[in-house]
């Protein structure tokens, strides 16, 4: 038998039997689905200090039962051949509460000395705890220890460093825009203002200057916006105490009732106190964007509800209003830069940062934003911040 008998694929003369027709193809059976790895249990690591009480304390106990021993040969007459016979003429004499008398002070030795070991490091966490974005000139090469705690502290210094130049270049930078942004709308107000008041104007200038001081006015609602989404995505600088009643009965529900009278909207308020610390500022622009955009995106004879009270977990605000269906899947969107459920074209009166301004303001203040559709169709949104 030559070489092509035994392999049909080096014989290119000879023909391969054809496979039948309708010839079948076994099927596999789809492979069972696999069940969800279980989840780990969570387990709490030891702290370093245990650790090191652990070890000190092993070898303080070590060190009392060869001085045991020791004493033992020298007072007592005892003949040391090993710690541990004298170990065990110790218990024959004097119990076993003596071993555990030796124990006991050989932790509470190692729980000291391990204190005297860990308390630097812990006196390093609480400082840099309190390193915030408004709060950068806190330092710990104060902190006296050995010479690897000084080399941390230094280490830490030099990156808190790092991090003030890049805060205050940020912003400087913020600052320095909204100059450069602001001073060109403003000269183009000017320009065109002026042309609009000089005698004689046509019509047509007329209608011309008035669709330009709508185009820059929208400019400087987006720039301010811009402005403050930076400002709001950073740790905020006061930390006074706020009333979230009093923000939305001072200022936004108030401004907010004629534009809702205009849409005829209705718009209704349960206002119990509810205190948290933070910003007055940017929480006001929390309270005014949610009461602004419920009422902006309604329908006609909708509704707007405002709630606020204390709850168990914090200063609680409920902004609810009815309007369009809004699917689950559309939420996240909603809280996007520069994203909206309607076409730009349709939402000129808007810059698209209200509800992207709402979220940083509670994100840096430490609360929780939800929100969930409403049953027949708008939006229910809950700010809950630390009381």
């Amino acid at each position: 038998m030559d070489s092509t008998d035994r392999n049909p694929a080096l014989a290119p003369d000879r023909q391969r039997p054809a496979a039948p027709a309708q010839a079948a193809r076994p099927t596999r059976a789809p492979a069972p689905a696999r069940a969800p790895a279980p989840t780990p249990p969570l387990t709490r690591t030891p702290t370093l200090r245990f650790r090191l009480a652990v070890a000190f304390a092993a070898l303080l106990f070590g060190l009392l039962v060869v001085a045991t021993a020791i004493v033992g040969n020298l007072f007592l007459g005892f003949r040391v051949y090993s710690a541990v016979y004298q170990l065990r003429k110790v218990v024959m004499i004097g119990g076993g509460l003596y071993v555990v008398g030796l124990a006991g002070i050989a932790w509470i030795g190692g729980w000291f000395a391990a204190g005297l070991v860990v308390r630097p490091l812990e006196q390093i966490a609480e400082i840099v705890d309190t390193v915030t974005g408004s709060r950068m000139n806190v330092r710990v090469g104060h902190l006296r220890g050995p010479e690897e705690i000084q080399r941390l502290t230094a280490g830490l210094d030099a990156m808190l460093d790092r991090l003030d130049d890049a805060f205050t270049g940020q912003d400087r930078f913020i600052a320095n825009a909204a100059h450069e942004l602001k001073t060109p709308l403003v000269i183009n107000r000017t320009l065109v203002e002026v042309a609009m008041n000089r005698p004689g104007a046509p019509e047509e200038v007329l209608r011309l200057g008035e669709n330009l001081l709508e185009v820059g006015t929208r400019h400087e609602r987006l720039i301010d916006a811009l402005l403050m989404l930076a400002r709001a995505e950073q740790a905020p600088s006061l930390h006074v105490p706020v009333d979230l009643a009093e923000l939305v009965a001072s200022d936004a529900l108030s401004v907010s009732r004629a534009e809702a009278a205009r849409r005829g909207v209705r718009a209704s308020d349960d206002l119990e106190p509810a205190e948290t610390r933070g910003d007055p500022v940017l929480l006001e622009h929390v309270v005014r964007n949610l009461v602004d955009n419920a009422v902006r995106y309604n329908v006609p004879g909708g509704t707007v509800r405002v709630r606020t009270w204390q709850a168990p977990g914090g200063a609680t605000l409920e902004v609810a209003n009815t309007g369009p269906v809004i699917g689950a899947h559309e939420l996240p969107m909603l809280f996007e830069p520069f994203r909206r459920l309607t076409d730009r074209v349709g939402s000129a009166h808007g810059s698209g940062l209200g509800l992207s301004i709402v979220r940083a303001v509670v994100r840096s203040h430490g609360g929780r934003l939800q929100a969930v559709p409403g049953e027949d169709g708008g939006l229910i949104v809950t700010v809950t911040l630390p009381g």
